[in-house]
């Protein structure tokens, strides 16, 4: 790589010195673009390349910078390289110690910076484009659009778009649309779980991948730690085969929306709709949360047992019982006892 550099510049010498240049320069030329550090300390510094900047405007910019004493080697070697045309557009970041050929180099193979969006597990769609309107590097598109047209636009009219986009970390450089990152989070939910559908247990009371989506968004919700998914899916699918309500409260305070205020009242659990689980059998209508690939395996491969009940301890985990007695004795140990 710098044997090739090397005759470049050579080339270039020799150019500056048919063209009447000062000897001084070919000290210059060697050492200011392969060997000298734009600067030498300080943090990362940035250069953004906006569509359509010329090498020239580029030099210009690094200049005024204090980074290039002689702007006009840069465009030569530019141009009889080649590598004048081929820079991208783009934010690059530039480390101390970095030269201008390794920067060149960096623009030309258009090594941009890549920022990221965090989707997090039990997210609501809410939670979502809330984070997306705040994020400073991507380009807003829907904006504070509804629901539906949000889906629509992604090409997906008339789906609910709760749970539809999968929790992980998303690169993109500068300048992607939110619609794009959306899609590719809504592409991603599909590949998981029709790979997990796939391979799912047998006999489970479970009809569709949208079924087992939304079993897996409650689940989600209802606990964070790993070990207990299956446990928790174990007790849904149970339910659901006996046709037992799955009264789970973060359903219920999905429904409330923003009524909720903090805590769940009885009329909250006599109050019927579609996501109250105590009044209603079943699933609720939608997914309440963007589950992650955890809670989809857990709903699809649930921990045997007897466990109809559970309630959290107050440590972040869960008590297990297999009858109502044994439960409603777990409520009085954890709960009455915390209050």
């Amino acid at each position: 790589m710098w044997r090739a550099r090397r005759i470049l510049l050579l080339v270039l010498v020799g150019a500056l010195a048919a063209t009447g240049g000062l000897a001084v320069w070919v000290g210059v030329a060697l050492k200011d673009l392969g060997t000298e550090p734009l600067f030498g300390a300080g943090e990362r510094q940035v250069v953004d390349v906006a569509a359509g900047t010329s090498l020239t405007a580029l030099a210009g910019e690094l200049a005024q910078r204090g980074w290039l004493e002689h702007p006009r080697i840069l465009r030569l070697y530019g141009r009889i390289s080649g590598k004048a045309a081929a820079i991208k557009a783009g934010e690059y970041a530039v480390e101390p110690g970095m030269t201008m050929l390794e920067l060149l180099d960096r623009m030309v193979a258009g090594a941009v910076i890549r920022h990221r969006f965090t989707i997090v597990e039990g997210w609501t769609f809410r939670d979502v484009m809330r984070a997306l309107q705040s994020n400073s590097a991507l380009r807003h598109i829907v904006g504070n659009d509804a629901p539906a047209n949000v889906m629509a636009r992604l090409g997906h009219a008339g789906e609910n778009p709760e749970g539809r986009f999968l929790p992980e970390t998303y690169r993109f450089s500068r300048g992607a649309t939110d619609v794009a990152l959306l899609e590719r989070a809504y592409a991603a939910m599909q590949r998981v779980l029709q790979a997990q559908w796939g391979q799912r247990a047998e006999d489970l009371p479970l009809q569709s991948p949208y079924q087992a989506l939304i079993l897996a968004s409650i689940v989600e919700k209802e606990t964070a730690r790993a070990k207990e998914r299956p446990r928790v899916a174990g007790v849904f699918i149970r339910r659901l085969e006996r046709g037992m309500p799955l009264q789970t409260d973060p359903s219920i305070i999905y429904g409330l929306g923003a009524e909720f205020d903090g805590d769940i009242g009885y009329r909250d659990l006599r109050n019927d709709s579609p996501y109250n689980t105590y009044t209603r059998k079943g699933l609720p209508p939608t997914p309440i949360a963007m589950p992650g690939r955890a809670s989809i395996a857990a709903v699809l491969h649930p921990a045997a047992g007897e466990a109809l009940y559970f309630v959290a301890r107050g440590d972040g985990s869960h008590e297990f019982s297999a009858t109502l007695a044994e439960h409603n004795q777990a409520v009085r140990k954890y709960l009455l006892h915390e209050r």
